[in-house]
């Protein structure tokens, strides 16, 4: 598709015929498992000040935690008794993590017998590699947007060519690689998602993460309008068309739009899921965005919950590992 042509499709007002295409070539090129991803999100500091996150650098009403070593390495190992293939470590970009302590906690973690994403955010070559030897096996660090001026009204002190540069290095060394976009930003417009979109086709994504813009009452960001579900699916149903085999999850952010938000974006071209698996003291803590889903259920609640919705739609959780392009065993 070209870029014309994947306006035409953000822009139509017949998204149901969009979301079944999708839902057509997600079942022919991945099928119908829907893989699960163990989120823990270990660390609310940022050094950052991003005018949209809640955990940004400059938010003086939120409470910061750190988990420590231990508390990671055991909400693992709870995660891989459980039955998850893949744990995915996030945080804001902490620096008390450097090299010598992401390694300990990764080496402990691959012991499980488990995939290992980082979304830890901008680090060195020397960091990334370090990671990878090891054993992180993929990366996920959103693009956000490809347009330079919106970038830099969004993230100060911040610089997008720094960020696309830290993207290359990560897939240089040999990580499958995840990126993503917000839709739904202010002064966003559609032409800008289909570069977006464009874009991370190019940088030939392995995952790609499609989330609504969702104002947070403590960012300069607070009296925008948000982003809308609708927007959101259908930007997720053209990046399935446009990359037919990667991975692409159902975010939770679409979930807090709409109860059914997950649910939709399974039927609209998605399959993964990333159940939080933080303790409810922390889930609470991590707030990107104002009315975050499953904050007080305890993990095993949320792996049956969403594991019962999985079914519910005809669909079946993927007992692998969920790699693509055989980066990884399936």
């Amino acid at each position: 598709m070209n870029k014309e042509e994947i306006i035409a499709l953000l822009n139509t007002t017949d998204e149901q015929s969009l979301f079944k295409k999708a839902d057509a070539v997600r079942h022919q090129y991945v099928g119908d498992e829907v893989y699960l991803r163990a989120l823990i999100e270990f660390s609310n500091i940022c050094r950052n000040d991003c005018f949209y996150c809640g955990i940004r650098k400059s938010n003086p009403n939120l409470k910061r935690y750190r988990m420590s070593e231990d508390e990671i390495i055991n909400a693992a190992q709870s995660a891989a008794d459980m039955g998850f293939k893949t744990i995915v470590l996030q945080s804001g970009e902490d620096l008390h993590f450097n090299t010598l302590r992401m390694c300990r906690i990764i080496e402990q973690i691959k012991k499980l017998d488990v995939a290992l994403t980082l979304s830890i955010g901008e680090r060195t070559y020397d960091e990334y590699k370090a990671f990878r030897e090891s054993g992180a096996d993929r990366y996920l660090m959103r693009i956000e947007t490809t347009d330079q001026n919106l970038y830099a009204k969004l993230h100060p002190h911040m610089s997008w060519q720094h960020r696309h540069e830290c993207l290359l290095m990560i897939k240089e060394l040999g990580y499958e690689l995840g990126s993503g976009i917000m839709v739904g930003l202010p002064n966003q417009s559609i032409e800008s998602i289909a570069d977006d979109l464009l874009y991370l086709q190019a940088l030939g994504i392995d995952m790609a993460g499609i989330g609504p813009f969702i104002p947070h009452p403590d960012t300069p960001l607070k009296n925008e309008k948000g982003g809308t579900l609708s927007l959101a699916l259908r930007t997720m149903a053209v990046m399935r068309l446009l990359m037919k085999d990667i991975n692409i999850p159902a975010t939770t952010a679409m979930e807090s739009l709409h109860p059914k938000g997950r649910l939709m974006a399974l039927q609209a071209g998605a399959n993964v899921v990333m159940p939080n698996v933080n303790t409810t003291e922390y889930k609470k803590l991590y707030e990107l965005y104002p009315n975050k889903i499953c904050v007080n259920e305890e993990p095993v609640q949320c792996k049956t919950c969403i594991g019962i919705k999985i079914q519910s739609i005809g669909r079946k959780i993927g007992l692998g590992y969920g790699g693509h392009n055989g980066k990884l065993p399936k």
